[in-house]
Parts: structure tokens; C-alpha cells; sequence
């Protein structure tokens, strides 16, 4: 299966987090529904800088997806595509 990634660093501020939260619910909401896979990822030793995933097995979807989105990625047309290590 091929994969393509897009991915984002976000710093929130305490007094953010929950909006942040509700933020990444709705982003995850339509992810899925465009078939992508969503995922975020706190810094253990910084509270509040995340990273977030967004994965497709194909560009085309990851795309769409991204030209739909509730909240836009800051950079989508940096498109990551998994290589293969032989």
C-alpha cells in the first residue's frame, strides 16, 4: 500500500487547549470521512507543541481532502510519499 503524508508543528498555549481540542475533533471527523488517517502527537517534554498527521494511500485523496477541510494545513503542498527501503 502506498502512502502520502502531510504533516504540520502547532504550538497552543495553555489557555488554548481546549478550543485546540475541539479544532483536531472536527479535523479527525473529516478525515476519516475522506478517507485519510489523522494523528497528533504532543511533545512529552514541551506541553502544547503538537505535530499532526494527515495520511492518504494515494496524493489525489490527501488533496481533496485538504481542499475540503475545516481547518487548513498551513504548507498542503508539501506532500510526503513513503519510499520504499530495500
Amino acid at each position: 500500500m502506498a502512502r502520502n503524508l502531510i504533516f504540520q508543528r502547532t504550538t497552543v498555549p495553555s489557555v488554548e487547549r481546549e478550543k485546540y481540542f475541539e479544532r483536531l475533533k472536527a479535523s479527525k471527523s473529516h478525515y476519516a470521512q475522506a478517507n485519510c488517517r489523522f494523528w497528533v502527537f504532543e511533545e512529552s517534554a514541551l506541553p502544547g507543541a503538537f505535530v499532526e498527521f494527515i495520511e492518504a494511500d494515494d496524493e489525489s485523496s490527501l488533496i481533496k481532502a485538504h481542499a475540503s477541510a475545516p481547518h487548513r494545513v498551513l504548507d498542503p503542498s508539501r506532500i510526503y510519499h513513503e519510499v520504499e527501503i530495500t
